[in-house]
């Protein structure tokens, strides 16, 4: 890195890391659609302090009220622009947190809270390359453009709504997964499993945990209606299996709790999946139908093994599979379960769906819910060199560009690519109980961020 650049970055490091409290400390988990806020309020208040933080900063911003946020460094035509996308929004918080998931707390070099690696460490860091690059004096060949969107852990509606109102860069990148560059991202579906609840056996009550069906819980809690016998056939049902539980009683309803490690819904083998744990604790004690099937069919699978759609190409690698929501009620008699899949680029998703209803064979439904496409750019691409070559610069490392399982803002580029945030051999956090990013990353990443701009604009 050249020497007005590296003293450029050091002098907005402070700043950046007062940034990055303020946006975590302001919580923007998708709330209630209001009026002018389609998101609900805290997600409008994000957007809005976004917004005026990038005008503190001086640049040139503007925003889709509600949707998104963006502003530019340099000028020229914003279609040619390097766009650079990210999201403000996060996914609930859930249990197990041991620090204020909204505190910003900096500790032992360490900044925690919800968002900090996903995705709001991140745009700060993008947003101060932007202030490095400027602060440096480097010219530019074109505009970079910054734009936040506010619902991309729950869709895409607010990058639709940027497109609509707002000229979208033609390439860019999105640091909202790993070093050195993704250019590949693995299709997305949500299948949603229904069955029937048995008569036979232990008497559920109601089995209901998961918040969002791309986040793995790692706890979940079932009600049963208590009988003669049942806590010790659960107790022991739970040590062969090696689960963590722990028991309740109310009356006769008896409450069972599992306890696994949530993560992310596309690297679900990192994770152990809470609802797993619990299907094959019920199944075990006698509980049967559509929760006997789901603990067949799922169960602590990551791969879709069971369900007859194993499958992995050349190109991107495994399909992967969770079963990430769970609704069972005694008084309906039914259960419905949403699933997060990743399938590879050369699979067709409508067969994989024809494939497990086959497999489900009657004991569950299996239906589409939604499905998105994969996404795929070059190796040789000028923007995957360039990146490549960016990060390759920075830490003398020589490393191959990555396939994916997580979806990204960068396919809504004709030719985007995912750049960071995450640098190999650190833990992923994303979506898990104590979130954080490393001061030391961090910083990395205003720095990587501010050389990639240089190569690929100036």
């Amino acid at each position: 890195m050249e020497e007005k650049l590296r003293l450029a970055v050091e002098s907005v490091k402070e700043e950046a890391v007062e940034t990055l409290v303020r946006w975590v400390r302001q919580k923007s988990v998708r709330g209630e659609a209001e009026e002018g806020a389609p998101f609900g309020r805290d997600v409008l208040a994000m957007q809005r302090l976004a917004l005026e933080d990038m005008r503190r900063l001086g640049f040139v911003s503007g925003e889709v009220p509600g949707y998104a946020s963006f502003c530019d460094l340099g000028e020229g035509d914003t279609r040619e622009a390097l766009g650079i996308l990210g999201h403000l929004d996060v996914v609930p918080v859930g249990k197990l947190w041991e620090k204020d998931p909204f505190g910003g707390e900096i500790i032992d070099g360490k900044v925690y809270g919800r968002g900090t690696s996903d995705d709001k460490g991140p745009m700060v860091a993008a947003l101060y390359a932007m202030e490095a690059v400027r602060r440096a004096g480097i010219p530019l060949k074109k505009k970079v453009r910054l734009i936040l969107g506010c619902d991309e852990e729950t869709g895409v509606e607010s990058i639709i709504r940027y497109k609509e109102k707002e000229i979208m860069p033609r390439q860019g990148f999105s640091p909202d997964a790993e070093y050195p560059v993704i250019n590949i991202e693995k299709g997305g579906c949500h299948v949603e499993l229904e069955g029937t609840l048995s008569a036979d056996g232990p008497r559920l009550i109601a089995f209901r945990t998961g918040e969002r069906p791309n986040v793995i819980p790692g706890e979940a809690e079932a009600v049963l209606v208590r009988e003669e016998g049942l806590e010790e056939k659960i107790r022991r049902a739970a040590a062969e299996l090696s689960y963590p539980v722990r028991m309740s009683i109310d009356g006769d309803r008896l409450t069972v709790v599992t306890t696994g490690k949530g993560g992310h819904a596309a690297m679900g083998e990192n994770a152990s999946n809470a609802i797993g744990q619990m299907l094959l604790i019920l199944r075990a004690v006698g509980v049967g139908g559509g929760i006997a099937a789901m603990a067949d069919l799922v169960g602590m699978t990551y791969f879709g093994e069971n369900l007859g759609i194993a499958m992995e190409d050349a190109v991107s690698g495994r399909l992967t599979c969770s079963l990430d929501i769970i609704d069972a009620s005694g008084e309906t008699g039914v259960v419905k379960g949403l699933m997060d899949i990743r399938y590879p680029v050369l699979m067709d998703p409508e067969q994989m769906l024809r494939v497990m209803k086959a497999t489900c064979d009657g004991r569950l439904e299996a239906r589409m819910v939604s499905c998105r496409k994969p996404h795929f750019v070059s190796d040789h691409s000028a923007l995957v060199k360039g990146l490549m070559a960016a990060y390759e610069e920075f830490t003398g490392q020589h490393l191959k560009p990555l396939a994916i399982g997580g979806g990204t803002y960068a396919g809504s580029m004709d030719e985007g690519v995912a750049f960071g945030a995450l640098f190999p051999g650190e833990e992923d956090l994303a979506h898990q109980p104590n979130e954080m990013i490393r001061l030391e990353s961090f910083y990395a990443n205003i720095a990587l961020m501010a050389s990639a701009i240089v190569k690929l604009a100036g």
